[in-house]
């Protein structure tokens, strides 16, 4: 038998209850012995939680977890960064397995919980901190283990990949795809997280840590949300034969990692362009397997709290059997994380300007200058006295881009720069 604190009994963690209440003896068969709840840490212990748990269990004291020495281990699923981290280090410390789905946790501080596990000689376990159901974690350390993982490419928040699918399916404003979001509980109420990209970079910053073999601090990684994409930018990548997404993106290139996050023009026949709604994708490409993708429900209750049995069920496996996970990686090696200033692609730019004789070649001038070479341009002719300029380049480092920018934003012509969207070559 073995004995669980569980931290949490929120949406993943009253899952993650009615999972093992369901499949408590299919899943006992598959550890070798019992997995048997202890005691669950709540705020409210009298708080109605849609799912049936003994009152006993609850408490309010973490000691009550962390100090009983025949709780074996420890299922953190409060979220957030603190009390959180603490909590695990506390739990490691005493000799307790872990398992969390907290992303922001391991993309932090993962490095050193490794650490602490091994030791410990006790296992943390986190496949739910990335893409919710969709198994990436265990295949990363375990499936592709044989390859030399070049470039992961993920659609990895649902929240934004449900507003951008409904601005470019159904034609609707940001702020309206968001609101529906919200009211489907796709997005949360301060949804800022996700809209800035940054639940994302958590995200990538765990799966290339793992996939490259080195520690990739998620401080160091360039993130944009998609805040500023408008029905506009949509509806010229569609007539451009192209999806706006916004990816993670990491890749092992042989002068240093290049690893961000950002919206992206991707090319319609593309995997990921097709994933749409809620629906998270892992995108990889190894040496030896070449391209594989994943895809599935990336959040929510039973997704999420399915990823997290299955690390319990793992994590089961070894503290019956006295077994360390060494796939754990315990000494990074150092890699150098490219600035995205030297990273090349190619460019959608969006522009406001005076409908005067010479202002496109003003414009073209300045990109030359800077040897910023043009795919293609598109002038949209209106009945006004400005008009818009979409311009597309040919692959260019970023820095180039931005040295036109501020340029063009002197010209008197210019009157605003709308828009710059990354084109992905993926």
């Amino acid at each position: 038998m073995i004995r669980i604190g569980m931290m949490g009994l929120g949406t993943v963690g009253s899952g993650v209850f009615s999972i093992l209440a369901k499949h408590g003896e299919n899943i006992a068969r598959k550890v070798g012995c019992d997995l048997v709840i202890d005691k669950v840490l709540v705020q409210e212990k009298d708080k109605n939680r849609g799912v049936m748990v003994d009152s006993a269990l609850l408490t309010d004291r973490p000691a009550d977890l962390l100090d009983d020495p025949a709780i074996q281990l420890v299922v953190e699923l409060i979220g957030g960064e603190n009390p959180a981290y603490q909590f695990i280090v506390d739990a490691l410390k005493r000799g307790k397995s872990v398992v969390t789905a907290n992303k922001l946790v391991v993309a932090k501080y993962g490095q050193e919980l490794f650490r602490l596990a091994r030791d410990n000689r006790v296992n943390i376990s986190y496949e739910g901190s990335v893409a919710g159901g969709i198994p990436v974690i265990r295949p990363l350390k375990e499936s592709f283990a044989a390859n030399r993982v070049e470039k992961i490419l993920g659609i990895l928040n649902g929240t934004t990949n449900y507003i951008l699918s409904k601005m470019s399916k159904d034609g609707q404003e940001f702020e309206t795809a968001l609101q529906e979001a919200q009211a489907y509980g796709y997005a949360e109420r301060d949804p800022s997280s996700d809209l800035s990209g940054l639940d994302a970079a958590y995200k990538i910053a765990i799966l290339a840590s793992i996939a490259f073999e080195t520690f990739v601090d998620v401080n160091s990684i360039y993130v944009e949300g998609i805040e500023g994409i408008e029905l506009e930018d949509i509806d010229i990548a569609a007539e451009l034969g192209y999806v706006i997404k916004l990816l993670a993106i990491a890749k092992n290139e042989q002068d240093g990692l290049d690893i961000r996050v950002h919206p992206a023009f991707v090319a319609k026949d593309h995997p990921l362009a097709l994933v749409n709604d809620q629906y998270n994708a892992i995108y990889l490409h190894g040496d030896a397997v070449n391209d594989v993708m994943s895809y599935g429900r990336g959040a929510g209750q039973m997704p999420t709290a399915s990823a997290v049995v299955a690390d319990m069920i793992q994590v089961g496996k070894d503290i019956c059997q006295q077994r360390v996970d060494t796939l754990n990686f315990h000494f990074p090696v150092e890699q150098t994380l490219k600035n995205i200033n030297m990273v090349e692609n190619s460019y959608y730019l969006r522009l406001q300007v005076n409908d005067q004789p010479g202002v496109l070649a003003q414009i073209t001038k300045v990109l030359g200058d800077n040897k910023v070479s043009l795919a293609s341009v598109i002038q949209k002719h209106k009945l006004t006295p400005v008009v818009p300029i979409i311009l597309v380049t040919h692959r260019v480092k970023e820095e180039a881009v931005n040295k036109s920018i501020k340029m063009l934003k002197q010209l008197p012509d210019v009157i605003a720069i709308n828009n710059l969207i990354r084109v992905e070559a993926l």
